[in-house]
């Protein structure tokens, strides 16, 4: 795992690469490289574990006409190596980097369809003068690019760009907006006006001072009539052979273990030695005794870190620095420290992320099927009791079932967080000009019904997170959060073969009255015992609700709403409103306060001097 960024402009110097490596030496403090002439400078931070000799980086093709810089693996490397050999390609390395030099050789763009891995990589031609840059298939890897100026950035982190003398960051308001509905960085354009995200599945091309992206990767369910056997067996198959292809490494793996039945999978068949976990010093907020329990029954080594309170909130600034725009996701802090854990005894762990959105494990997918009994009436009929369900003015049982009832999917469903709704965000923020939610997962919902599910509400929900959710949430926190500890997680339930067997599951055995995930729970009962594979999800719990009635913490929040930034984005006394009414108990406005407060506390490290 590693890290790179690099520019393209008027003028190059050869100091200005340095400082925007210094940046992300925490994504490869074990050497460093660049390749810099009158056109591009590329910089390169290494953390080393495959090739650990001679895999420095940038590498070079034969003839040192294509330069490369690589974050990330390749776990079909050795075959792609073998078949290139035999094409007449000379290796200088042993590493899986080089390997995309030669593909790119061979095949230009179509190289991308052969890789079985997580990556961000950019290939620079130095007589043509381009730059080919692409993603892996689901987001595991970050890669952004974008201009400010004259001068073209790309790399694996923003804060490498705020080191160039020619970056000028100014907020994206619209992006703002929508991260109070969503709880992260939904829009393709960064909240550093100019600065995109390039989407998973995709490539770009940069020439003289233009550049394009490309779709090479979408990801589709085919959904196959099959029994419930034949998916246990085909699915137990592929999750053994992805956990078997994420474990090549020159170093020692670990793993991430909790109480849940994602990472007990990993960590009974990962044929490591050491698994991590954290939990907090708070009743019902800590999976460490599960995992404990697990541990010593499949023979692990384990690592158990509670996180005090302190703690947590000591280093709330430290981790909003290093997600480059802001997440209020309060579990990206958990990842934090069991990566910290994690990095005092090895360089990779493993970790679940993926299951839930491949297999349907959210509990809201459940919600499709707990509203038939309304979705089967007449849309007419429906809307009417929403109607009249909505303009009671007090809650009874019921009102709220009536309500989401009324409403199509992809009216009711933006993704597993809704903090702010449209009207809620206006009464908040001074100027909300933002399009509604709904219109920017429409688009992918489209996708859907292109592909024939449209009458499947379940499916249609799960695509929308692997394009939405996952990425911008799940996948964000977890390479964010462990390189800040110079520590690579693989994730082998992203794999693309993976998927291929998930995305033919039919959806009456994915989600069920017998649960969520049914059959990946199926195929988890031959390697766990039944009460880890049937636990139900808890997603690293932090105690966030009872943290801001506190008087302490309630004052340090409080302290942040009525500051000159949120004066200047927000309406001070609505912010303080939700902060008081929850101090009160009034209602349970923590979700929506922890999104503003982290809105805040990420501005203060980018923006305020």
């Amino acid at each position: 795992m590693c890290g790179f960024c690099g520019f393209s402009g008027n003028e190059i110097k050869s100091s200005v690469i340095y400082d925007m490596m210094a940046k992300i030496v925490h994504r490869g403090p074990d050497s460093d490289g660049t390749y810099i002439d009158n056109d591009i400078a590329i910089g390169f931070r290494r953390l080393s574990i495959i090739g650990l000799e001679g895999g420095e980086q940038p590498i070079f093709n034969e003839d040192k006409s294509l330069v490369l810089v690589f974050n990330g693996e390749i776990y079909n490397y050795r075959d792609l190596q073998s078949e290139l050999k035999n094409r007449g390609h000379i290796f200088s390395t042993q590493t899986d980097g080089e390997c995309l030099l030669h593909l790119y050789e061979e095949y230009s763009s179509n190289m991308l369809s052969q890789l079985r891995g997580m990556f961000a990589f950019a290939i620079y031609d130095i007589n043509k003068k381009t730059l080919f840059a692409a993603r892996d298939f689901f987001g595991i890897k970050p890669l952004y690019y974008g201009t400010s100026g004259d001068t073209f950035f790309f790399g694996s982190e923003i804060k490498s760009f705020t080191a160039h003398p020619n970056f000028t960051p100014q907020l994206n308001v619209e992006a703002l907006a929508q991260y109070l509905t969503f709880q992260y960085s939904v829009l393709p354009e960064t909240f550093f006006k100019g600065i995109f995200k390039l989407p998973p599945g995709h490539y770009l091309t940069y020439k003289n001072g233009d550049f394009e992206t490309h779709r090479y990767f979408q990801p589709k369910f085919s959904l196959k009539e099959m029994t419930l056997e034949k998916a246990v067996d085909e699915l137990d198959d592929i999750l053994g052979d992805s956990i078997k292809a994420h474990m090549v490494s020159d170093v020692e793996v670990g793993t991430f273990l909790s109480g849940g039945v994602d990472s007990s999978i990993v960590a009974a068949r990962f044929k490591g030695q050491r698994c991590f976990t954290v939990g907090f010093d708070y009743e019902n907020y800590s999976e460490i005794a599960y995992a404990k329990e697990l541990a010593d029954q499949i023979g692990l080594e384990h690592h158990p870190k509670t996180i005090t309170t302190e703690e947590y909130w000591d280093v709330l600034p430290k981790v909003q620095y290093h997600m480059d725009e802001p997440l209020a996701d309060p579990s990206a802090t958990a990842l934090y420290f069991v990566s910290q854990e994690a990095s005092k005894h090895v360089k990779v762990a493993l970790s679940g992320e993926g299951a839930d959105e491949f297999f349907g494990g959210y509990n809201i997918y459940m919600e499709p099927l707990d509203l038939r009994i309304l979705t089967a009436l007449p849309m007419s009929v429906r809307k009417i009791l929403g109607k009249i369900a909505s303009i009671i003015p007090f809650n009874i049982k019921g009102k709220n079932f009536l309500i989401r009832g009324s409403k199509t999917i992809e009216e009711r469903f933006i993704g597993n967080a809704f903090i702010f709704n449209k009207k809620e965000r206006e009464q908040i923020l001074k100027n909300d000009t933002a399009k509604n939610p709904q219109e920017l997962t429409a688009p992918i919902y489209r996708e859907v019904a292109s592909e024939g599910l449209s009458g499947d509400d379940i499916t249609k929900m799960q695509h929308l997170d692997i394009q939405m959710w996952m990425v911008g949430d799940i996948l964000l926190k977890a390479d964010k959060m462990s390189m800040a500890h110079s520590l690579e997680v693989r994730v082998p339930f992203l794999d693309k073969e993976v998927f291929r067997v998930a995305s033919q599951i039919p959806t009456n055995l994915r989600v069920n009255r017998n649960g969520t995930k049914y059959t990946f729970r199926r195929a988890a009962l031959r390697h766990l015992p039944k009460i880890s594979a049937g636990r139900r999800k808890l997603g690293f719990p932090v105690p966030i609700r009872l943290w801001l009635r506190d008087e302490k913490y309630y004052n340090i929040v409080k302290e942040y709403f009525v500051n000159p930034t949120a004066e200047q984005y927000f309406n001070v006394s609505a912010l303080v409103k939700l902060l008081d009414d929850h101090k009160a108990k009034k209602r349970d406005n923590s979700r929506k306060i922890w999104t503003v407060f982290m809105f805040l506390l990420w501005h203060k490290q980018y923006f305020v001097l």
